[in-house]
């Protein structure tokens, strides 16, 4: 009888098990309705993520606060939130006509509303992706709310250090802290977080704003204070679920009305029986791609200018971009900014109207039926699916009758994490796998690594993995694919939905050609293997001005057969 192994778990394995239990115990607790991410319904979620230690929440696992992750996290939550012990998910409920004003993280599009002191109304919109997204983070505050706890709380009858105290008082002060206020703010508080005074103070400016340039203070401050009243006072956080996001969630609500209002747009502007591309895209890179070369007073001879497109892409750029827009509404474009609840604007390009010569495609012949585009900006991991789904399904028109559309590409350009490279190359899937489920979608991608060599910009092409969330990026689970026969070359958050969306249109459901073409391409924001290098580092920048417009203008090429 042969003798049974040993058989110990990688910690790639016990990652591919956190993810697994985060995903199940979001699901078992929104179908609860509530529960308190610091007590006893709110262990498993901690543990699961303590377990994973994703590389955006850096030193979630140690001691000392984590600083670059909590900037991440706090740009991509309501201001003030920090503050409120009660945090409602809701769905769209009519807030929008009421007094309250809507409040908007700088870094994800979603409307929260502060109800009062204590509560915080976060709508979510954007289907499932949008929930993991909002408690993982929230998840990560909270565990370094009580790391502040620890640090301050000095014994159980609710003594308190000096640096908190001192930290109180500076966020008290009404006025602008002077230099020395706030140096001396920062020593204290760098105490507290187990971080040096030059850490501290090399991020403080980052959460600030010309409203509230000391936030960093106020944000540290309302963590640790919540954290001990939880502890002193019993006044647990609470996170709840409205029963009309309960009732409402994975019904394509919102995805339902934003793909008739398209469909309703090119049907009252005669353009519904035209071929049709859609590309998801952001909203400025089609735009100038086609129409930048019609405001310029030098034009260049040839080769792409990528010079115009950094240009426009400054912050201080707006009138350029104004001259743009205006020149791409007067030649076929139709704005329609979005008012479905989705967050997800898009363009409508009439090919047939534009004076090509005025273009970056002088080469492109005028056609009375040319292509239409549609351009949408980035849809938000699961809510691809929902969004890609509704738009594929035949329109019906007033009288009843369905008319099902031309499809003829889709094309989709975003940015994702890459695993054998750095910020700004590119990458080519060949399919996308579905982490924690095994599932796969292989495709014949009409892009090829080799249309965008040439342009000193690396390109790699392979598998790529679609993940819950970028919140959940961990180094032992990517390294196991990226080093596996999976042999993937980065990760994003919406490719599998898109590609099973248009894979049951064209092959099951038949409401689009069966033939229709599909285009990935992906430039890189970060890489999660590489420390420093993670989403949490900051932003692109300049960086992915290139590969942004390089790959639009070969989606473009492809769909105006150049």
């Amino acid at each position: 009888m042969s003798e049974i192994r040993n058989v110990h778990r990688s910690r790639a394995q016990e990652s591919s098990a956190a993810i697994e239990r985060l995903y199940i115990t979001i699901r078992h607790l929104f179908n609860r309705g509530f529960y308190k991410p610091m007590g006893v319904s709110g262990e498993t979620l901690r543990e699961a993520l303590l377990s994973l230690r994703p590389e955006i929440y850096g030193s979630i696992a140690e001691e000392k606060v984590e600083l670059n992750g909590l900037l991440y996290v706090i740009e991509r939550l309501p201001t003030g939130i920090e503050e409120c012990r009660f945090i409602n998910l809701i769905s769209d409920e009519g807030y929008t006509n009421s007094h309250f004003t809507a409040i908007v993280p700088p870094k994800r599009k979603r409307n929260c509303y502060r109800i009062d002191e204590e509560q915080m109304n976060v709508v979510i919109t954007r289907g499932r992706s949008d929930i993991y997204d909002i408690l993982t983070h929230l998840t990560f505050i909270f565990i370094e709310s009580h790391k502040i706890k620890d640090r301050v709380l000095l014994d159980d009858g609710g003594e308190l250090s000096r640096d908190w105290l001192k930290l109180e008082q500076a966020v008290k002060t009404s006025k602008k802290l002077s230099l020395i206020e706030r140096e001396k703010a920062v020593s204290h508080t760098a105490n507290i977080l187990g971080r040096s005074f030059s850490e501290v103070n090399a991020i403080y400016d980052s959460f600030g704003s010309a409203e509230k340039p000391d936030r960093f203070l106020s944000v540290v401050y309302w963590l640790g204070k919540l954290a001990l009243e939880e502890v002193l006072e019993n006044k647990k956080r609470t996170i709840s679920f409205s029963p009309i996001l309960r009732e409402r969630l994975g019904h394509h609500i919102h995805g339902e009305i934003w793909a008739h209002n398209i469909k309703s747009t090119l049907f009252s502007n005669g353009l519904l029986d035209r071929e049709i591309h859609i590309i998801s895209a952001n909203m400025h890179s089609v735009m100038n791609s086609i129409f930048a070369a019609g405001i310029q007073k030098n034009k260049t001879e040839s080769g792409i200018d990528f010079k115009l497109f950094e240009e426009l892409s400054s912050s201080g750029a707006k009138e350029l971009r104004l001259k743009v827009e205006k020149l791409a509404l007067a030649n076929g474009m139709i704005s329609m900014p979005d008012t479905s609840g989705t967050n997800i604007d898009v363009q409508i390009f009439d090919t047939a109207k534009i004076d090509w010569k005025k273009t970056s495609f002088p080469k492109v012949k005028s056609q009375e039926n040319g292509p239409i585009l549609i351009v949408m900006d980035y849809a938000f991991g699961e809510q691809a699916y929902e969004t890609i789904d509704e738009l594929l399904k035949p329109f019906v028109q007033p009288d009843g009758v369905k008319q099902h559309l031309n499809v003829a590409s889709v094309s989709i350009m975003g940015k994702a994490g890459i695993l054998e490279g750095g910020k700004g190359d590119i990458m080519i899937p060949s399919a996308h796998i579905n982490e924690g489920t095994g599932d796969n979608y292989p495709f014949e991608n009409e892009l090829t690594a080799e249309m965008l060599t040439g342009y000193d910009i690396p390109v790699c092409a392979g598998p790529m993995v679609t993940v819950l969330g970028t919140s959940l990026q961990n180094k032992d689970l990517l390294t196991f694919f990226h080093k596996s026969t999976w042999g993937v070359i980065g990760l994003e958050m919406e490719g599998a939905y898109y590609q099973k969306a248009i894979q049951s249109a064209s092959k099951i459901r038949k409401s689009i050609p069966a033939q229709v073409k599909v285009r990935y391409a992906y430039y890189a924001s970060d890489n999660p293997l590489e420390t420093g290098s993670t989403l949490a580092s900051g932003g692109l920048g300049t960086t992915g001005v290139k590969p942004t417009y390089l790959i639009t203008i070969k989606i473009l090429e492809q769909i105006f057969n150049l």
